[in-house]
């Protein structure tokens, strides 16, 4: 890992074994269901719920500062803990890094391999739900500089010197899919105008570790997504976007890259607006 721009916003699963019973970490499992969190999790994990603790009823990312300060406060979170994130879905720790950054919690880490190479590994499981008490956490301003907006989406369609990344997966890309599945009545598929494709999938190793730096910095060149330039992610709703701001960011170095979370929901949902398929 020490390849890597800032390798030590990753930590490995020996590290976190290690670190299981210290105070001041916490560990949050994120998924969008709690049924695998209940048959095994790692301990002293709590957990999160996409649906309910991170996204509004719209599919939005719920950026409100009051909701996030109740989230931290009951998962036992100070303003000085360090959080390591990861999900049964892979990715998903980086995603949660993005959104713990935006609101401003800084003391976050990804563990690399995520809860498939913990489990492979054979490394301890519980099933008691993990509980702490209350802190009395305090949100610091949000950072604009995370994210993009559709706005200005919109108006570097067509700029050589801006990347509209589109992570998803080809069939979403392609039209054939709204998220992941076919489109329901109403559903608006296809992708931004120009948006270069390259799925989120591609930066991780099969047991669920990021790729070495060359390998990424190949897979990206590759598909003129370079340094020198903005880059902006999106999916669907801005959780794999998330993950892929993290790997060109932080596992890369790119200077230039914002997330546009509003992804896909949004766009597709905005009148008049560009698509192709």
């Amino acid at each position: 890992m020490s390849q890597y721009a800032h390798p030590s916003v990753l930590v490995d699963t020996q590290w976190l074994e290690n670190h299981l019973n210290d105070p001041n970490v916490r560990i949050i499992e994120v998924n969008m269901s709690p049924e695998p969190y209940k048959n095994a999790h790692i301990p002293g994990a709590v957990f999160w719920n996409i649906f309910t603790d991170l996204l509004l009823p719209d599919f939005k990312m719920n950026l409100d500062a009051i909701a996030f300060e109740r989230l931290m406060a009951r998962s036992g979170i100070t303003n000085n803990t360090t959080v390591i994130a990861y999900g049964s879905y892979p990715g998903t720790g980086a995603w949660i890094f993005w959104f713990l950054q935006v609101l401003g919690h800084e003391n976050v880490k990804v563990l690399n391999g995520g809860y498939q190479k913990w489990k492979s590994e054979g490394r301890p499981l519980a099933t008691e739900l993990s509980t702490f008490p209350n802190t009395d956490y305090r949100a610091r301003a949000t950072d604009g500089s995370f994210r993009v907006l559709h706005d200005e989406v919109k108006a570097s369609i067509g700029r050589s010197e801006r990347v509209l990344l589109d992570v998803r997966t080809l069939q979403e890309y392609c039209g054939e899919w709204f998220f992941d599945q076919p489109p329901k009545a109403g559903e608006v598929t296809g992708h931004i105008p120009g948006a270069v494709h390259l799925e989120h999938i591609l930066t991780l190793n099969e047991d669920g570790t990021f790729k070495s730096f060359n390998e990424l910095k190949n897979l990206y060149t590759s598909k003129g997504i370079t340094a020198d330039k903005e880059v902006f992610p999106y999916c669907a709703i801005g959780g794999r976007s998330g993950c892929i701001w993290f790997v060109l960011r932080y596992l890369l170095g790119y200077p230039n890259v914002r997330n546009y979370d509003g992804s896909w929901n949004e766009w597709s949902r905005l009148p008049d607006i560009a698509i192709e398929r």
